[in-house]
């Protein structure tokens, strides 16, 4: 088999392979306020049996999931592929340049809800399965999928769907494109995620806003409450003062150490792309920070006053949301414990609400199958990809590693500016025809992998 006759294929298949990321688009499918969920799902489903998928909608507590497989041999090598249907909500609508469920290709770039978080990188993966099997007739491997309908919202049932469904979906290796690529453009082979807490605190003071002149100093403000309890968790240099904390960090193994010192790092470039000139590290503390260490993050402040011009009030409560990302092993639920803890210890009488988590997860980096996987993604782009131990964000990624076991890889193929979960999201044309090309070329090298175990 010669993997040359790929891109012919994928070349004389471009405008096709367009409009069926575009039907698929255009059908909105928004979680949080299940909006077009179903409709996505069956829609879903539909375009795969077309390609000779063998699909079906599982239902879960929430959203349903779209499984679907091609199984060569029951003994074959299985390789399981994660993706999302659902999407976010595209507020705030007015700073959209096209409609956000409509797709539109400005500047070599589909600018659309979902184009690049994950609908755009699904499609290169289902697309990959036809372009394959219109080349070659028949797969090397078997291939499972799992689609959900709840990552953007935390995935809160797929940990139970994965639990009751162990033997279907008993595979050899998960492999999953989310993300953004380096900001280099280069591309990435990612080997975990960090997990997540989040919470909210609520302080109160009196029953309602009083007059800031009449009242004040008889009256507490909720919000200097918050902000003196903030004072008694985190040092001046940012260290984390909760009792425990740090207590199960896996430490890094010499061999991720030495992956994290090669990764490429251009302090300009970076500081640019984010919007924050004044970055001031090295790439190995960059790195450090980004894969192998938590955060502890003030997301949003609420209280009091926000509009234009003055208002002397002394707000009657005030609300905090705060995300945590957390590094291997420390476990969402143990970090709530703690952080409940000493809450109750410094300000009693605020409000603690828990609003969702997600455990980290990381594959080691000696295992072959890495290895393969990393050789295919650098020969689909004729170029050496990032291996990097984690990636920054949180993505269900524990669900394998841990509930089945399995090794998991993440090889994102949006650009680094995809803008995902803002207004114009959108991925670029060559990123998903190129995904549709190394999904194509990873299935291969694991059907040669196959054949020597």
């Amino acid at each position: 088999m010669n993997l040359s006759e790929i891109s012919n294929v994928i070349e004389q298949g471009k405008d096709q392979y367009l409009e069926h990321l575009f039907t698929l688009l255009r059908q909105k499918s928004i979680s949080a306020q299940n909006i077009g969920i179903g409709d996505c799902a069956e829609l879903l489903k539909s375009m795969m049996k077309d390609i000779g998928i063998n699909t079906r909608l599982i239902e879960t507590d929430g959203h349903p999931v779209v499984y679907g497989e091609i199984i060569k041999d029951h003994d074959a090598f299985t390789l399981l592929i994660y993706g999302h249907y659902d999407v976010q909500p595209p507020d705030p609508l007015d700073e959209w340049l096209s409609p956000p469920f409509e797709p539109t290709i400005r500047n070599g770039k589909i600018f659309c809800r979902g184009a690049g978080d994950n609908k755009g990188q699904l499609m290169a993966q289902v697309l990959a399965i036809k372009t394959y099997l219109d080349t070659f007739g028949e797969l090397p491997i078997n291939i499972k999928m799992v689609f959900e309908g709840e990552e953007e919202s935390a995935s809160v049932n797929l940990a139970s769907f994965v639990e009751k469904n162990k033997d279907l979906l008993k595979a050899d290796l998960v492999y999953t494109s989310d993300g953004p690529m380096h900001d280099s453009g280069a591309p990435y082979v990612l080997l975990g995620v960090r997990g997540m807490l989040y919470v909210e605190l609520t302080a109160k003071g009196a029953d309602w806003e009083n007059h800031s002149g009449n009242k004040g100093n008889i009256v507490p403000n909720p919000a200097w409450k918050l902000i003196d309890l903030l004072r008694t968790m985190r040092d001046e240099n940012g260290r984390v003062l909760i009792e425990g904390f740090y207590d199960d960090i896996r430490k890094p193994t010499e061999k991720e150490k030495e992956i994290i010192k090669q990764l490429p790092f251009d302090r300009e470039q970076v500081a640019e792309k984010i919007g924050y000139k004044q970055l001031d590290m090295t790439g190995e503390e960059y790195y450090h920070k980004l894969t192998m260490e938590p955060t502890f993050n003030i997301a949003g402040f609420t209280s009091g006053y926000g509009g234009e011009g003055p208002k002397t009030i002394i707000p009657s409560q005030a609300t905090l949301k705060m995300d945590m990302r957390l590094v291997v092993d420390q476990d969402p639920n143990n970090i709530y414990k703690k952080f409940c803890a000493h809450v109750e210890k410094h300000a009693p009488d605020i409000e603690v609400k828990h609003l969702g988590d997600m455990k980290p997860s990381r594959t080691p980096a000696d295992q072959k199958v890495v290895d393969v996987v990393t050789g295919a993604v650098s020969k689909s782009f004729d170029q050496e990809p990032i291996l990097q131990p984690s990636l920054g964000g949180s993505l269900p990624d524990y669900i394998w590693t841990k509930i089945l076991g399995l090794p998991s890889v993440v090889v994102p193929y949006a650009n680094f500016d995809e803008a995902n979960h803002s207004p114009n999201e959108n991925i670029g044309v060559d990123n998903f025809i190129n995904g549709i090309k190394c999904t194509c070329h990873v299935i291969h090298k694991l059907g040669e992998y196959s054949k020597q175990r």
